[in-house]
């Protein structure tokens, strides 16, 4: 049996086999917090989209650290999280197998946002879905909702609620919405019922869900990187320069017998696009849409009192202006911008001393993420660099209309004054 010059651990681990191509573009939540019956009902989850990430400045509270009361400047995510609509409510009930579905209450009224995610093509389909049930539910004037709600508080231990994104609200073109069930927490089953049914038809915003300084679940799908050999995919060490046949490869991928290659040896494949779930984000801001009063100044702070939304200069890349609510995470976050991201309440209790950190901002960056960015506003970057080439123009072209405009109207003057009578030659 050969042996080895020296020992060091294996390349990658083998916690996330297989690695293979997600089936949902989208986020799946695989288990909610448990459930605490003493606490009033509330919703355990949300789902946003990912608009790019920018940097921050504050000051770290932590007692015992060489930074403690001092700067730190960190990464973080920015979220864009528009209100989601409530349009269903599911009762579940629990077997030997699992949760199983018992029944489910759909709302009257359907946008075509979410009227789309039943299709396949939405131009070249007869758009019927919903139609009539809507129908049913008018004629029996809600009878049959009121009798799924009364089976689903005999029977039903878990209750969720079907929310649908607008992502109309959003910069970029995607018309179909994102669907997604939320559990509901806290209370006895037919308060849950109660809660859910008072929020059908209606607008859920993100902080009615999360709070600042708050730590949650990220469920999202990493960037996908396509086909890729041993070295990108494990990390395994190339060969040297003269090996024969190639050096970006596994020397050797198993001994003669067993006669097969063990899955444990790395092999090329699939890179990117897996689910994956990050835990612990803390959310350093809870921001309202720019379009309100209260979202004006986004980007400002106690320390950076410079009036600013959160948009860098020029939007986001590849994402565009952000004029809705969004949130504000620590640290990165799986897959690129515009892909849906799904935020869940934290399954583990936080009782760290980094989970209870209180977070004060002194300052967020809004320069220009497609360069080396030097200014934080439009602002003052004209007046630092003073009026540009086309805003002369502009401003010479306005004079000269104007100028042109006066002497018309002098002229038009001249002609309406009264000609004088000529003198009569003796």
């Amino acid at each position: 049996m050969s042996h080895r010059k020296f020992e060091r651990p294996r390349h990658g681990s083998l916690g996330f086999l297989p690695k293979k191509r997600a089936r949902r573009h989208q986020g799946r939540i695989r288990s909610f917090p448990r459930d605490d019956k003493s606490k009033k009902p509330h919703l355990t989850a949300f789902l946003g989209y990912k608009a790019g990430m920018t940097h921050i400045i504050r000051d770290l509270d932590k007692p015992g650290s060489k930074q403690h009361r001092k700067e730190v400047l960190e990464a973080v995510t920015i979220l864009a999280v528009p209100p989601m609509i409530v349009v269903g409510i599911v009762g579940y009930v629990e077997t030997p197998r699992g949760l199983r579905a018992l029944t489910s209450v759909w709302s009257s009224h359907l946008s075509n946002d979410v009227r789309r995610r039943f299709y396949k093509k939405w131009y070249h389909s007869r758009k019927k879905a919903f139609t009539q049930y809507a129908k049913k539910v008018a004629q029996d004037k809600g009878a049959s909702i009121e009798k799924s709600l009364r089976r689903m508080a005999k029977y039903s231990s878990v209750i969720r609620i079907i929310a649908h994104t607008q992502p109309s609200k959003l910069p970029f073109g995607q018309k179909k919405a994102n669907v997604l069930e939320i559990q509901v927490n806290g209370g006895t089953v037919p308060q849950k019922i109660q809660f859910a049914k008072s929020l059908l038809e209606k607008a859920i915003p993100a902080d009615t869900i999360f709070a600042q300084d708050e730590q949650i679940d990220i469920c999202s799908v990493t960037k996908g990187k396509g086909f890729q050999g041993v070295v990108k995919r494990w990390g395994v060490t190339k060969l040297p320069r003269k090996t024969h046949k190639g050096l970006r490869k596994v020397a050797c991928i198993g001994a003669w017998h067993p006669s097969r290659v063990s899955y444990a040896v790395a092999r090329a494949g699939q890179k990117g696009y897996h689910h994956r779930t990050e835990q612990h984000k803390k959310i350093y801001r809870l921001g309202k849409s720019n379009l309100t009063a209260a979202g004006k100044n986004s980007g400002s702070t106690e320390f950076d009192i410079t009036d600013k939304d959160i948009n860098p200069m020029g939007g986001f890349v590849g994402f565009g202006l952000l004029k809705e609510d969004f949130i504000m995470v620590k640290g990165s976050i799986g897959g690129p911008r515009k892909r849906p991201i799904t935020l869940r309440k934290t399954i583990i209790p936080q009782t760290t001393r980094n989970a209870l950190e209180k977070v004060s901002l002194k300052f967020i960056d809004t320069s220009s993420k497609k360069g080396h960015g030097r200014f934080q506003t439009s602002e003052e970057k004209r007046k630092f660099m003073g009026p540009v080439k086309k805003e002369l123009i502009k401003a010479a072209k306005k004079a000269a209309k104007e100028a042109a405009k006066a002497g018309s109207s002098a002229s038009s003057e001249k002609k309406k004054e009264p000609k004088k009578p000529k003198a009569s030659a003796k």
